[in-house]
C-alpha cells in the first residue's frame, strides 16, 4: 500500500479523497493555486505544496508542475478526484513514466472512452445500445445537414471530447441547425481544444440514469446499482438519487450487464460510471465517466462501501472487496449541490465571500463541502459550495429528511441553490418522481421568482473575514541549503515601525453576489449580470434590436451566459469586445 498520495484536485472532493487516506493511515499532499492559499482544503491536507499563481492552466492542470511537486514530497500515487486532469490520459501516461501510480483507469481505457465517437463505436460492438447517429465527427454544416435529414430531428450536436454538457447544441428544426452546430464546435474548442463535433438523435426529456462500476487487476468487474441524475439545467445535474424511481428490476438488471460488458470491452479497471439515456424500458448509451462521480456519495449510502478506498486499493495492486452476489443496496439517498448560483435569475453564478456559515447534521446526512466561514468562493473555478446527501429507509422518507437539512443549512454572503432546491422537493412533480424538466428549462431561459416560504432557519453566527495579510520576503538556509521564503503575516501583528516594510500588500480576493437586474435596468443601459469573460459580441451600433435578442455571451465560473436586450430599440454603443473582463454592473452596450 502506498505512503503517500498527492491530491490533483482542490475543494470538497479534495477533502473527500483526503479523509480516507487518513483512515488509511496514509499521508496527503495538497496543491493550491494562489487564489486557494487559504482554502480549507489546503488547511486539511498532511502536507501543502504551493502551484504558483495563474489561472487553472498554469496550476491545477499544469502536468510538469504537480509531477514535480509528487516527486519532492515523496507521493507514490496522485489521485485526480473529478474535472481537472481526471481523464486525461496524457497526465496518466506521464504518471507512469515517472514511477508514480496514476489512481484510476489505464490511459487506453480512457482514450477509449474520451471520444464520444469512438465510445458509442465501441460500445455498438460490445452490444450496448446507442442513440441513432454517427459514430465519425461531421465536418461542416453542409455534411451536417445530409446527415440530420437522415437521421431525423430533433438533432443533438455534441463534442467528441466533451462531457458534463459542455460542447452540446440542440437542433429541433432545420433553421436551428447551423447555430447549433457553430455553438458546439465553438465550446467543445474552448473547454477541450478540440472542436469536432458528432450528430445523434436527440430524445426529448428521456430520464438520465447512470451505472457504477468498480473493475480490478484481478478479472473482476461488477456494478453496484443506478443513480437517477436526470434533473438538470443546461445539461448540468442539480440533484441524483439512487435507486432511481423510474428504473424496474428487469431494466435495472439489463443496465448492470451492459455496464460490466461495457467496462470490460475497454479493459477498464478502478471506479467508473456508465451513463444512459433512459425512455420507457429502453436505455441507449450516453457515456462513460473515466473517474469518480460528483455524486458518488449516494451510492455510497446505500451499499455502505467507501469507492475512493476501492480506487486506492486497486491501484494498489488488491481486489475489489466486494463480490456481485454481496452488492446488495439498501434504502434511498439523495444528493442536492449546493452551488454559488442564483436559480431565481437563470442560475447566474453568485461567486463571493462567505460571511457565515454552518451545516446540517443528525442521521442519515452527510456533508461533503471545501468551505467554511470566510471561505471565497471564487469566480476561477467551477461554482460548487458543498454536496448535502440524505439517506433514509424509503424515497419519501429521504426527500423529507433532505428537506429538513436544507432549511438547517445557511450560507450567508453569496447566493446558493438551497431556497431552489426546498422549491425543487416540494414540487408534486419530483414528489411523484418526475425530473420537472418543463419547470427546470423556463429557470434556465428567463428570471423566475421563488415563492416566499414561511419561517426561516435560525441565524448562524456572523464569520469573521479573513485578516488582511501582509507578504514579507525572507532567505532562509536548512541544512546547508538557500531557501527564498514568503511569509503572509496579519497586518495586526507587523510591529509598529520595527523592521522592514512589507514587501506587498495582498490584494482581497473576490467580491459579493451581484443583486442587480437580469440584463439591464430601467434606462436602455445593458449591465453585465455578473464578473466574467466576454465570449462574443452579437450586435454593433446601430442595430435594432427586440426584447430577449441577444447582446453578447459571457463565460463565468466555467459557464456560458447570454445577456440579453431588455427592451426594444436601437443600439447606441457597444462597450465591450470579445477577451475583455468584465464586472457585474458593467455597461455592456446601451440600447437608445
Amino acid at each position: 500500500m502506498f505512503d503517500a498520495v498527492l491530491v490533483a484536485n482542490r475543494g470538497e472532493i479534495a477533502i473527500r479523497v483526503m479523509r480516507t487516506l487518513r483512515e488509511m493511515g496514509i499521508r496527503s499532499v495538497a496543491v493550491y493555486s494562489e487564489a486557494d492559499r487559504d482554502a480549507l482544503f489546503v488547511q486539511f491536507a498532511d502536507e501543502a505544496h504551493s502551484l504558483g499563481p495563474g489561472p487553472a492552466t498554469d496550476t491545477y492542470l499544469n502536468i510538469p508542475k504537480i509531477l514535480e511537486v509528487a516527486a519532492a514530497s515523496g507521493a507514490q500515487a496522485v489521485h485526480p478526484g473529478y474535472g481537472f486532469l481526471a481523464e486525461n490520459a496524457p497526465f496518466a501516461r506521464a504518471c507512469e513514466e515517472a514511477g508514480i501510480t496514476f489512481i484510476g483507469p489505464p490511459p487506453d481505457a480512457i482514450d477509449a472512452m474520451g471520444s464520444k465517437t469512438a465510445a458509442r463505436a465501441l460500445m455498438d460492438a460490445a452490444g450496448v445500445p446507442i442513440v441513432p447517429g454517427v459514430t465519425e465527427g461531421v465536418a461542416d454544416v453542409a455534411e451536417a445537414t445530409g446527415i440530420a435529414e437522415e437521421i431525423g430531428y430533433p438533432i443533438a450536436v455534441k463534442a467528441a471530447a466533451g462531457g458534463g454538457g459542455k460542447g452540446f447544441r440542440v437542433a429541433l428544426t432545420p433553421d436551428d441547425l447551423e447555430s447549433a452546430f457553430e455553438g458546439a464546435r465553438r465550446e467543445s474548442e474552448k473547454f477541450f481544444a478540440d472542436s469536432t463535433v458528432y450528430l445523434e438523435r436527440y430524445l426529448p426529456q428521456p430520464r438520465h440514469v447512470e451505472i457504477q462500476v468498480l473493475a480490478d487487476g484481478h478479472g473482476t468487474t461488477l456494478w453496484l446499482g443506478e443513480r437517477d441524475c436526470s434533473v438538470q439545467r443546461r445539461h448540468q445535474k442539480l440533484v441524483e438519487e439512487t435507486p432511481s424511481p423510474i428504473v424496474s428490476d428487469d431494466l435495472r438488471q439489463r443496465m448492470g450487464a451492459a455496464s460490466v460488458r461495457a467496462a470490460e470491452a475497454v479493459g477498464y479497471r478502478s471506479a467508473g460510471t456508465l451513463e444512459y439515456l433512459v425512455s420507457g424500458e429502453e436505455f441507449f448509451f450516453l457515456e462513460m465517466n473515466t473517474r469518480i462521480q460528483v455524486e458518488h456519495t449516494v451510492t455510497e449510502m446505500v451499499t455502505g462501501l467507501d469507492l475512493v478506498r476501492e480506487q486506492v486499493r486497486i491501484a494498489a495492486g488488491e481486489a475489489v472487496s466486494i463480490t456481485q452476489d454481496e452488492v446488495a443496496p439498501r434504502g434511498h439517498a439523495f444528493e442536492c449541490r449546493i452551488n454559488a448560483e442564483d436559480a431565481e435569475r437563470r442560475f447566474l453564478p453568485t461567486p463571493g465571500p462567505i460571511t457565515a456559515y454552518r451545516e446540517p447534521a443528525g442521521p442519515g446526512v452527510r456533508v461533503d463541502s471545501g468551505v467554511q466561514g470566510g471561505s471565497v468562493i471564487s469566480d476561477m473555478y467551477d461554482p460548487m459550495v458543498a454536496k448535502l446527501i440524505t439517506w433514509d429507509v424509503d424515497r419519501e422518507t429521504a426527500r423529507l429528511r433532505m428537506l429538513r437539512a436544507l432549511e438547517e443549512y445557511v450560507v450567508d454572503g453569496v447566493t446558493t441553490l438551497i431556497p431552489f432546491h426546498i422549491w425543487l422537493l416540494n414540487q408534486q412533480d419530483f414528489i411523484d418522481g418526475g425530473a420537472c424538466h418543463d419547470a427546470l428549462e423556463a429557470m434556465s431561459a428567463e428570471d423566475t421568482p421563488l415563492p416566499a416560504r414561511d419561517g426561516s432557519p435560525p441565524a448562524a453566527p456572523e464569520a469573521p473575514e479573513a485578516e488582511p495579510m501582509a507578504e514579507r520576503a525572507l532567505v532562509a538556509e536548512v541544512g546547508g541549503r538557500r531557501f527564498d521564503v514568503r511569509l503572509f503575516i496579519p497586518e495586526k501583528d507587523l510591529a509598529a515601525g520595527g523592521g522592514p516594510a512589507p514587501a506587498k500588500k495582498r490584494e482581497r480576493r473576490g467580491g459579493g453576489g451581484h443583486h442587480g437586474s437580469g440584463g439591464g435596468n430601467a434606462t436602455g443601459d445593458v449591465l453585465s449580470p455578473m464578473q466574467g469573460t466576454v465570449l462574443s459580441v452579437a450586435v454593433e451600433a446601430g442595430q435594432e434590436v427586440a426584447v430577449g435578442d441577444v447582446i453578447c455571451i459571457i463565460e463565468a465560473m466555467k459557464m456560458e451566459n447570454e445577456v440579453t436586450a431588455h427592451t426594444a430599440g436601437t443600439i447606441s454603443a457597444v462597450s465591450v469586445e470579445a477577451g475583455q473582463s468584465v464586472a457585474a454592473d458593467e455597461v455592456i452596450a446601451v440600447i437608445g
